[in-house]
């Protein structure tokens, strides 16, 4: 009896070993083997899959900036608080007085009940997020003396749920919340909004509402195009739950119409339509869990009916193996994004450097604000960069250049801050919205 209670005792030390083992080469995060660099550009590496159990988990803590410290600004460039003491400050609008909207949101209250519910909050919390109730307002900034400080910030909407994109048309307002699309008379240079709003449409937002922002932008011809990312990773809940997910929506707001204007775009954010044409652009956050060198986010142009593969598809026609096949092959169909911006960099905010005046080197492109990775190992992103587009409005065969950089410590496991949208001011200055810093930081030439 002794001899079987030995050999029991034995079989289930070996079964937890072996389990332990099992568990830790499943868990341990990958590690990248290319740079950033390399998985950026027009023709970024494609690496091999490293299809992950557990995603592989690197956060950096978020802390606060010290007093007197600030991002670093590019060579020839000084970078200072515009505004601070905001809370979560995310998407921006300049208006045509030069006085500043600022979206400050959060996402909204998701059940942390199950495993994957804490272990998101946690890591939020760690990032600087969810740590307190979304502010729900947008806040208005005016430098009325030129400056370069605002010295008036007051709430110009309150009550709102999880605002982030914003436009105007004409003398319309609208603002895009998590679940709709309002409409507010907009009056030049109130600092307070005095007139009520409309619901235009419902936008999506059940399910875990996993990717919450909804990004606005106005067409030329007063049309509105709205980025709704996924409420998963690759549709594991089902693809049900991704009506209209996933998609730039177009939106018609005299008839009050909402369409898909393109699909299989993961989570689309940023949003501009380049100088003096037509043609949109989005910046897209890329799938999670094949690895730390995949797949690269990217900026591309966005034309009416374009597929760019979620969940199936990433990069022109790569396969996911983790998602069922459809019944039809729409591989031939889908098309391949414009630029590669690198993995887990997760972009946000995006705006066409039109007007910008910091010097001919950040003339024709784009700025793309990074907030960063929370799954790759080393972390990327933590910055604000800039793409060159050449004469035929595309993104010329050059790497990104750094505008802002040193959100991240030193040690690359603290941030004081992480970057969520850019935008041009009325002087011709860059203003980036610093998420968990609670800054708007100013981009001008230096002294």
């Amino acid at each position: 009896m002794r001899k079987i209670l030995k050999y029991v005792a034995l079989a289930l030390l070996l079964l937890i070993i072996v389990g332990g083992v099992t568990l830790y080469v499943m868990s341990r995060p990958d590690v990248a083997r290319f740079s950033t660099a390399e998985l950026s550009g027009r023709v970024p590496v494609m690496a091999s899959q490293k299809t992950e159990t557990f995603p592989t988990i690197n956060v950096p803590e978020a802390t606060s900036w010290p007093a007197g410290q600030a991002p670093r600004a590019a060579q020839g460039l000084a970078v200072a608080r515009f505004a601070e003491g905001l809370d979560h400050p995310r998407n921006m609008l300049v208006l045509p007085n030069g006085d500043v909207l600022v979206a400050e949101a959060q996402s909204p209250p998701r059940d942390t009940s199950g495993v994957e519910g804490k272990i998101m909050g946690n890591l939020m919390s760690k990032g600087g997020t969810g740590r307190k109730p979304s502010a729900n307002r947008i806040t208005l900034l005016r430098d009325a003396d030129g400056d370069g400080k605002a010295e008036v910030k007051t709430a110009y909407l309150t009550g709102l749920n999880s605002p982030y994109g914003m436009a105007l048309v004409g003398d319309t307002l609208y603002v895009a919340n998590t679940d709709a699309l309002l409409a507010f008379p907009y009056v030049a240079g109130e600092t307070k909004m005095s007139g009520k709003g409309e619901k235009i449409v419902d936008l999506p937002a059940k399910g875990s509402n996993r990717h919450w922002t909804k990004s606005l932008v106005a067409a030329p011809n007063g049309w509105l195009y709205i980025g709704v990312g996924a409420d998963s990773n690759i549709g594991e809940k089902g693809m049900a739950r991704e009506f209209r997910r996933a998609s730039v929506l177009e939106v018609r707001p005299a008839q009050k119409y909402v369409r898909t204007f393109a699909a299989g775009i993961r989570n689309p954010v940023g949003l501009g339509f380049y100088p003096g044409s037509e043609r949109l652009w989005t910046v897209v956050n890329e799938r999670d869990m094949l690895g730390s060198d995949l797949v690269p986010d990217y900026l591309t142009d966005v034309t009416e009916g374009d597929f760019y593969g979620w969940p199936w598809y990433y990069w022109g026609g790569f396969v996911d193996p983790r998602v069922d096949p459809e019944a039809e092959d729409r591989r031939q169909y889908v098309k391949r994004p414009e630029y590669g911006l690198g993995a887990h960099v997760a972009p946000l905010g995006m705006t066409f450097t039109s007007g910008l005046d910091l010097g001919d080197r950040w003339a024709n492109g784009a700025l793309i604000a990074l907030h960063g990775s929370w799954n790759r190992e080393p972390v990327a992103g933590y910055s604000v960069v800039f793409v060159k587009f050449g004469a035929n409005g595309k993104p010329v065969d050059a790497l990104p250049v750094t505008l802002l950089d040193q959100f991240l410590g030193k040690d690359g496991k603290t941030t004081r801050g992480r970057p969520a949208d850019v935008k041009v001011a009325k002087d011709g200055s860059a203003l980036v919205a610093d998420d968990t810093g609670g800054v708007i930081w100013r981009v001008a030439k230096g002294v």
